[in-house]
């Protein structure tokens, strides 16, 4: 019997072509998915977990792991999060991570949705493993579990670790500036976020963020002096402590309205002008946040940093006189050739937040001849985060599970090793990299909203899990995205 074509099967094949991108995530009238992919982003998280996994945990090839982190120091060390696609525990990195998911839930929760309680337990997930980290023993910040120098010479699951948990710590002898002050700014800008919605919790953080900070201004050091190897060439504080201090300072006068930070901070002298900003170097990221005073609150106080802010954004724009940052054919902001992205969803989440605060106030400001409203920061903003999200020259999404094309082969253990449930016995440290290191497969397990290092200059990507500097996921990569992905959500219909 013949097939027999009615006047409604267009419709219906367009209704049905029309559902399947929804459901990919991919692009619909004229715009990616952003609802999707705020949730896949915020989900990324739990991929990243270390310690003893909940029950809700819905990244299910993941297990427990890390259960003993602490224990050569006789302290509690679990939980926490993985960086990248190791199975070490930086403080520095995660501490950045931190402080921009509670900024971004702190601008942008009302955008979020439902999404809100998965942010706050991301961010829970990890300021309960720095409350730790900061009260387990007197006078002392534990900055870091696992040694990097032996973790990244092994191939192998976090639930299968077998190389040694080493304990890491600063103190008054050895002093972290940068690693206590980025801690501080982590555990106050949370504390801000569990306000009202857990009190308790609030004030526990806030508490801690307090005599984190103490530490960071009493004892003046950088910590890649007092760890060394530990911490260097992998997450050395290259910009030096003052921009974590400038940082920390600024959250707890958020936090607080103790004037004693506003003093701190205006006598600090962190004025170097920058074009980036990352998990290294702050000093963009402070001025925008006290700017708000001025351009929301219409304090002058800081009008200084309103100034900063502003030629920071000028080194930012395409079309300034004075920019200093490099886009590729394709339209992505190119800073620097390893893991470029992290520079791209930092700055773009300044770009959002500085066209919201401008906004409030109906603000312009000028670059050269170059007038700039919150419309120019903001589409700037969009065309980054849509170039990720597969509006590129190689139609390819650079988040893990979001549109049809995406990175398949990311350098990551956890993912491209089979998980426990469909291999229980354990991969040891060499075993991993002949079988799923250097193999051209898929990855078996599918990081959901992982944002990988990135294109080249030239737009390309090659999809090679040992091209660590583009095909390694990072949680700050991800953590500075979901702001800007909020407000687009909550912008744009899908």
């Amino acid at each position: 019997m013949g097939k027999r074509i009615t006047s409604s099967s267009p419709c219906l094949l367009f209704l049905f072509f029309f559902f399947s991108l929804v459901l990919l995530g991919c692009p619909s009238l004229g715009h990616p998915n952003y609802k999707d992919a705020l949730a896949k982003s915020i989900l990324f998280f739990q991929g990243q977990r270390s310690g003893r996994l909940p029950t809700g945990q819905q990244i299910t090839w993941r297990s427990n792991s890390g259960l003993s982190d602490g224990s050569l120091a006789h302290v509690d060390l679990t939980g926490g999060y993985y960086d990248a696609g190791d199975n070490v525990k930086f403080n520095f990195p995660m501490a950045y991570t931190t402080t921009m998911l509670s900024w971004g839930t702190l601008e942008y929760g009302k955008r979020m949705g439902p999404e809100i309680q998965n942010a706050r337990a991301a961010i829970r997930w990890a300021t309960d493993y720095f409350i730790k980290c900061a009260t387990a023993t007197p006078n002392t910040l534990y900055v870091g579990v696992g040694d990097p120098t032996t973790d990244h010479k092994c191939w192998e699951r976090p639930e299968d670790m077998d190389t040694a948990r080493t304990v890491y710590s600063v103190s008054r002898s050895k002093p972290g500036s940068d690693v206590a002050g980025e801690t501080a700014a982590a555990l106050a800008a949370a504390s801000m976020v569990f306000r009202k919605v857990d009190p308790k919790y609030s004030r526990l953080l806030l508490a801690t963020a307090k005599k984190v900070m103490q530490f960071a201004m009493q004892y003046k050091g950088a910590y890649s002096d007092s760890l060394g190897s530990a911490v260097c060439p992998f997450y050395c504080s290259y910009s030096g402590y003052k921009d974590e201090l400038l940082w920390g300072a600024a959250w707890l006068w958020r936090a607080t309205n103790d004037a004693s930070y506003l003093n701190f901070l205006q006598t600090l002298g962190a004025n170097d002008a920058t074009d980036i900003f990352s998990w290294d170097n702050k000093l963009a990221g402070a001025r925008v946040l006290l700017a708000r005073r001025t351009l929301v609150d219409n304090d002058k106080r800081f009008e200084s940093f309103k100034q900063q802010a502003e030629d920071f954004m000028c080194r930012i724009i395409p079309n300034s006189p004075s920019s200093s940052t490099s886009y590729t054919q394709g339209g992505l902001m190119f800073k620097l050739a390893e893991s470029n992205l992290q520079y791209v969803t930092s700055i773009t989440f300044l770009l959002s937040t500085y066209a919201k605060y401008m906004s409030a106030s109906k603000y312009t400001f000028n670059c050269g001849n170059v007038r700039v409203s919150s419309s120019t920061l903001r589409n700037l903003a969009k065309q980054q985060v849509d170039y990720i999200l597969g509006e590129n020259p190689l139609k390819m999404s650079y988040m893990v599970g979001f549109g049809a094309n995406f990175p398949k082969r990311i350098h990551h253990r956890g993912s491209s090793i089979p998980s426990k449930a469909s291999h229980p016995q354990a991969f040891g440290c060499d075993n991993g990299f002949q079988s799923f290191f250097y193999t051209s497969n898929p990855n078996p397990n599918t990081l959901i909203g992982a944002i990988v290092g990135g294109p080249n200059q030239n737009d390309g990507f090659p999809d090679d899990r040992t091209d660590y500097s583009h095909s390694e996921p990072a949680t700050y990569i991800n953590a500075a995205i979901v702001g800007p992905l909020a407000y687009l959500a909550g912008s744009y219909s899908s």
